[in-house]
């Protein structure tokens, strides 16, 4: 109790959420370019931004953008205007960081299963790193955690749902050997979260 009460007389700086805006920014972006060096897919946002990469050959960061639209519109009516606000400010940083990791960051040939696994643990951890601060960086994160505030369920939980759906919408695109893999990146995003970001355990959100 006195912890939460620590916490609560010592909110979070302006500092303090650029730098986990940066930090979570920058591992996104990252991860997401360990998976398209595999040409993998994944859940998310990210996850179609991949997809409709592979079919019409534009820039993930633009993609992620246009996706997330809607998701800024349903969140801007049910998160509040300092989520949302936050929300948009760290979508078009990832898209950003995409876009300046795809410029500056060449990954040569890589193993399937460490880009699977390690790319999807680290835009897990970024995304963490930014949710802690009030904010999500993608669309089904904003529903997950919609779902977490109204209804108390585990982010993780939702969130893995959500993106089984989208994943079995990318079974239409590639081969079962990497959707096998790309699942597994899912599965590692969603691993982190539900391991971190459970009610009760860690306070900063």
């Amino acid at each position: 109790m006195a912890e939460t009460s620590a916490h609560q007389a010592r909110p979070h700086t302006l500092i303090d959420d650029a730098y986990a805006f940066y930090t979570g920014t920058a591992l996104i972006a990252v991860g997401v370019m360990l998976l398209k060096a595999a040409g993998l897919v994944t859940a998310g946002v990210a996850g179609i931004a991949l997809v409709l990469s592979y079919l019409f050959k534009l820039p993930v960061g633009v993609l992620f953008t246009l996706v997330n639209l809607p998701f800024f519109a349903f969140g801007a009516l049910t998160m509040g205007r300092t989520f949302i606000v936050k929300s948009v400010i760290a979508s078009t940083a990832v898209s950003l960081g995409m876009i300046v990791a795809a410029a500056g960051m060449h990954i040569g040939p890589i193993n399937t299963a460490f880009a699977a696994i390690a790319g999807g643990t680290i835009i897990g951890v970024g995304i963490l790193a930014i949710a802690r601060h009030g904010s999500g960086v993608g669309g089904t994160l904003i529903v997950s955690l919609w779902f977490y505030r109204s209804r108390g369920i585990n982010v993780g939980v939702t969130a893995l749902v959500i993106d089984l759906m989208i994943l079995t919408a990318a079974a239409f695109t590639v081969n079962a050997v990497t959707l096998f893999w790309s699942v597994l990146s899912a599965v590692a995003i969603h691993l982190t979260l539900f391991a971190w970001h459970r009610p009760g355990r860690y306070i900063g959100y």
